[in-house]
């Protein structure tokens, strides 16, 4: 996912409305469906679930952190992480959904019961990034918001809500603009335009000649990797991946 933005803190009850939304298609799901291919490659809808669940259970590490002044990394180790996610994806629909929906139940759980200073206060992400806690919910948010594309059982980029969209285009932008900075070969500037809102930005370096049009969403999806683009108009680029 990108990395974030400094913003206001992501409400526990949008990410609880994020979180039912993805739990209703999740419940939806037969066994076959599970084990199909998901729109990450290599990975089934069960990966993603599996990852998805143990994604909640890294926030509540951050949160627990935060809680008690004792640190405790968001992954034990990225191999576990990796282990646990290729563990937990071959199993049926039913034990997908008990097992997200008891991740979300203790985080949520736990992040009601936290103070404003407690959220206010220093945790690092698995890349060593210090935050306050409190930038957990945003993280979490994206993961469940952009995974519930990934399953691609129904639900869209042009199904996020707004607020949503307007905040992961203007970072995508912003994380866009670092990758590109650090790649091996420059990358022509290019502009991006929302038609549907006031949205205007930059990628690149230089000045952009070419202007890549679209909804909000549909730009989003894009730059995520989590479309070709057809919606979009003007010349794309390659983009590189996230890193």
């Amino acid at each position: 996912m990108t990395s974030a933005v400094s913003e206001d803190p992501v409400s526990l009850d949008t990410l609880a409305e994020a979180t039912d939304r993805l739990l209703d298609t999740i419940r939806k799901l037969s066994n076959d469906e599970v084990a199909e291919p998901s729109l990450l490659p290599g990975w089934t809808r069960g990966h993603v679930l599996a990852h998805v669940a143990r994604n909640a259970d890294s926030m509540l590490n951050l949160l627990l952190w935060a809680h008690t002044g004792v640190e405790i990394t968001q992954y034990a180790s990225m191999f576990l992480r990796d282990f646990d996610i290729e563990a937990g994806a071959p199993r049926p629909a039913a034990e997908q959904l008990i097992d997200n929906e008891a991740a979300t139940k203790r985080l949520l759980a736990l992040a009601h019961s936290l103070t404003d200073a407690t959220w206010h206060a220093e945790v690092r992400t698995r890349q060593g990034r210090p935050i306050p806690a409190s930038e957990a919910c945003w993280m979490r948010l994206q993961e469940v918001e952009i995974h519930h594309v990934d399953l691609s059982a129904g639900y869209a980029p042009a199904d996020w809500p707004a607020p949503f969209v307007a905040r992961v285009l203007g970072q995508a932008t912003v994380d866009m603009n670092r990758i590109t900075a650090a790649a091996p070969e420059p990358i022509p500037a290019f502009a991006l335009r929302a038609t549907d809102t006031d949205f205007t930005g930059v990628v690149g370096t230089g000045s952009p000649t070419n202007t890549i049009t679209g909804t909000s969403s549909a730009l989003a999806a894009w730059l995520l990797g989590r479309s070709p683009g057809a919606d979009l108009t003007g010349d794309l680029p390659p983009l590189p991946a996230w890193k």
